[in-house]
């Protein structure tokens, strides 16, 4: 019999794959069909830097832990590695995202909701910041840290900032994981792609990255190559049994790296769904006034979009 006939008529009877089902069955197979035909199960130590690049890069996919798994049957365990969880928030924020296209003489709407409490014990406080940032920097825009607003004045002539707050520098940056990291680790200048990054330039490299991961609304396809790209930053790590501020399940993604670099105590911990991987929010420590006292911190952004101005909502 034709094999084709049996495939088409193969389980004709059930029911369509939803798209969630569809972009985790397409991420394992791409997994699967880009690991060593004998992978090794022990978890590896984090390498060193100063180890050519492409081994950085290898042994950074394969720090693995080991999380419970529930079948509905009994629990069972699956190895997760940090390049697996951030390829696998970036496919689901590739099937999440929608495509933005602002005006320049429009603003990026975020509302970020932030939760602190004091590492000694107290009283938690919850933060409610919204902010409107003008699209090409040319009018006012208004920001709220903390619960404290302020009104910032239009960009000046040669000023930068990190994350960039003009749509039009978003839209430079690449979306491809492997060119962004490069454009970041030259972001002060022309980015050369004919040479690849470095031990010493990953340092930069994350920093920008995390920088860059904490603007709320970013155009197409930037957000995903993001994760990826942190995917491969030597000294990314994966850590099982964290949970958001609702307490569902997590897994979470810290950054060790060398004392100088910035966010390199691995305080700062960007937090995923533990099945989907979909990106939930970051726990980190905030020093208060004169380091009197420690925060621990969580925080996440609940709406974003475009506005025609400031004090609207989408």
């Amino acid at each position: 019999m034709n094999e084709l006939e049996l495939l088409k008529e193969w389980d004709a009877e059930a029911p369509p794959l939803t798209d969630a089902v569809r972009t985790r069955a397409r991420f394992r197979l791409y997994q699967a069909m880009r690991a060593p035909a004998a992978a090794p199960t022990a978890v590896r130590r984090r390498p060193l830097l100063r180890i050519a690049v492409a081994t950085l890069a290898a042994a950074a996919v394969t720090t693995t832990v080991v999380v419970a798994e529930n079948t509905g049957t009994k629990p069972r365990t699956r190895t997760v590695s940090a390049a697996t969880v951030l390829r696998g928030a970036a496919a689901e924020e590739r099937r999440l995202e929608r495509p933005i296209a602002p005006r320049d003489d429009q603003f990026l709407y975020a509302k970020e909701i932030i939760e602190e409490t004091p590492v000694g014990g107290g009283r938690t406080k919850t933060y409610v910041d919204e902010s409107w940032n003008s699209v090409d920097g040319t009018k006012k825009s208004y920001v709220s840290e903390l619960g404290r607003a302020q009104w910032v004045p239009p960009d000046q002539p040669g000023q930068r900032a990190w994350p960039p707050r003009r749509w039009s520098q978003l839209k430079q940056l690449p979306t491809e994981p492997d060119k962004l990291s490069i454009a970041l680790r030259d972001v002060t200048g022309k980015p050369d792609y004919s040479r690849p990054v470095k031990a010493d330039d990953w340092p930069k490299v994350h920093t920008f990255l995390s920088g860059l991961l904490r603007a709320p609304v970013l155009p197409k396809g930037l957000r995903p190559a993001a994760f990826e790209a942190l995917a491969t930053v030597p000294g990314v790590e994966v850590l099982p049994g964290r949970t958001d501020v609702d307490g569902r399940a997590g897994i979470g993604i810290r950054y060790v790296g060398p004392p100088e670099a910035p966010w390199a105590d691995g305080k700062q911990v960007l937090i995923f769904d533990a099945k989907t991987y979909q990106y939930l929010g970051m726990r980190d420590q905030r020093e208060g006034k004169h380091a009197a006292t420690t925060y621990e911190q969580w925080s996440y952004v609940a709406a974003r979009g475009v506005v025609d101005r400031v004090g609207q909502r989408p």
